[in-house]
């Protein structure tokens, strides 16, 4: 099954990286004392089938087909918490602990999806703040 093996370390179910927060299973995270968040089949082409509402709407507003430019945005996991990584500011976004995740990473990167790009458009991004100092208009 894609997916189920990352360098070395095997993985056990969707969870584990959230459950399991302080075992360091492979050798480079030994190393590097962390959890790589890649531990999904980057390669996995999102499955239109699990879209959300949002990101369907989203899709038909900017006149697009597919969402390929965001095909590589996953459902990651930064200190055994549900995360996404936004390369805008080059770090993770957490996604609120109360979030209740389902347990499909198809899913998941939906809405890990979806949460990027509300996050990237609220005042809440580093970003909304260059942009309020020097938009000409």
């Amino acid at each position: 099954m894609a997916g189920t093996q990352y360098r070395g370390s095997e993985i056990k179910g969707v969870n584990e990286f959230m459950d399991d927060a302080k075992s360091l299973n492979s050798e480079r995270e030994q190393e590097i004392g962390q959890h790589i968040g890649y531990r999904y089949d980057v390669n996995l082409v999102p499955d239109y089938k699990h879209i959300t509402p949002y990101l369907s709407k989203y899709m038909e507003v900017m006149g697009w087909d597919d969402l390929n430019w965001l095909e590589d945005v996953h459902m990651g996991y930064e200190e055994g918490n549900a995360a996404v990584f936004d390369r805008n500011v080059n770090g993770w976004v957490r996604v609120p602990a109360h979030w209740e995740l389902p347990d499909n990473q198809q899913d998941r990167d939906m809405i890990a999806r979806e949460f990027l790009l509300k996050f990237q458009m609220s005042d809440r991004h580093p970003l909304s703040t260059l942009r309020k100092a020097y938009m000409k208009f």
